[in-house]
This record gives C-alpha cells, sequence and structure tokens, in this order.
C-alpha cells in the first residue's frame, strides 16, 4: 500500500530536516542484498551517527530540491538507499565499507560542500580519516614531545641517584 499525501509529506519533512543538520549525502544502489545485511548495514551506519533511509526517489528529490545537496537529483534512479551524515566523512565511509563485503551495494553517487562526486569521488572521501581518527593523531603528535621529556627526566633522575648511592 502506497503513503498518502500527508505521509508524502512527513517523509519529506523528515529527510529535509536530516538534510539541514548533513554536510555529505551517499547514495548507493541495493538491488538485490538481502534484508539481514540491510539490518546489519543499518546498525553500522548507527554506530556511526549516520542517517540512513531507503526512499522514493521523487520524495528524495523534493527533500533535496533547494538545499547544497539539490545537484544529486539527476543520479537519482534506480533502487536507492540514502545515508546522511553530519560527518564528512561518516556516510561515505559506512557505504564504502559495507559495499567491500557485499557486491550487490553498489556506491552511486554523493555530494559533500555542495559538489557532486561520482563513485571514484565518494570512494576517495571515504578514504579520509574520520574527526575522531585525525583528533586522536593530533594529540599523539602533540604527547610526544611531553612524553620524551618525562622519560628523559626520570632518566636523569636515576643516573643522579646512583651517583648519589656510589658516591
Amino acid at each position: 500500500m502506497g503513503l498518502n499525501l500527508d505521509d508524502k509529506k512527513a517523509v519529506v519533512a523528515e529527510v529535509a530536516a536530516q538534510l539541514t543538520n548533513a554536510q555529505t549525502v551517499v547514495v548507493a544502489e541495493y538491488a538485490g542484498i538481502e534484508v539481514t545485511d540491510v539490518t546489519v548495514l543499518r546498525a553500522k551506519a548507527r554506530e556511526a551517527g549516520v542517517y540512513l533511509r531507503v526512499l522514493k526517489n521523487t520524495l528524495a528529490r523534493r527533500a533535496v530540491a533547494d538545499t547544497a545537496f539539490a545537484g544529486l537529483a539527476e543520479h537519482m534512479t534506480g533502487q536507492l538507499i540514502y545515508s546522511f551524515s553530519a560527518d564528512p566523512v561518516a556516510a561515505a565511509k559506512v557505504l564504502n565499507d559495507f559495499a567491500k563485503t557485499n557486491d550487490k551495494l553498489k556506491l552511486k553517487a554523493g555530494c559533500y560542500a555542495g559538489k557532486v562526486l561520482d563513485k571514484a569521488g565518494v570512494q576517495a572521501l571515504a578514504s579520509i580519516p574520520s574527526r575522531e581518527e585525525l583528533l586522536a593523531k593530533l594529540l599523539g603528535v602533540m604527547k610526544a614531545p611531553v612524553s620524551g621529556m618525562a622519560v628523559a627526566l626520570g632518566a636523569l633522575a636515576k643516573k643522579r641517584e646512583s651517583e648519589g648511592a656510589s658516591a
């Protein structure tokens, strides 16, 4: 049974609300994927903070109209699953990682910072480390000199202790 007009308006409003917070939208063809696999994909998306939804393409086009993602409308054909994320790489990373293990999910297109990306662009975006990974690396770089200084001071203190004990 199809959606009535009020239900369609509610879906468009929900998706439009998700788009206001999104930095990235990625679409992929999902024809032939088993329900259990889609359930796994949804769980991974939830963990990564990605909004994942199967939508009618006409409703998706209406939701992206007059947004930075409007250029993606021309790629909205076929059986698509839509992913939206506030993190610039999360949506691309979730779908790209899942596509590596399930050949029936085919990345189609994406949109980031108002630019429409093809499959290769989505894969390139997915290869960028996430914000958390970058922060962890930065923290490691910042912590290294302090750790080195602490080790050096500890070694100096031990040397002085051993010199004081032998004297």
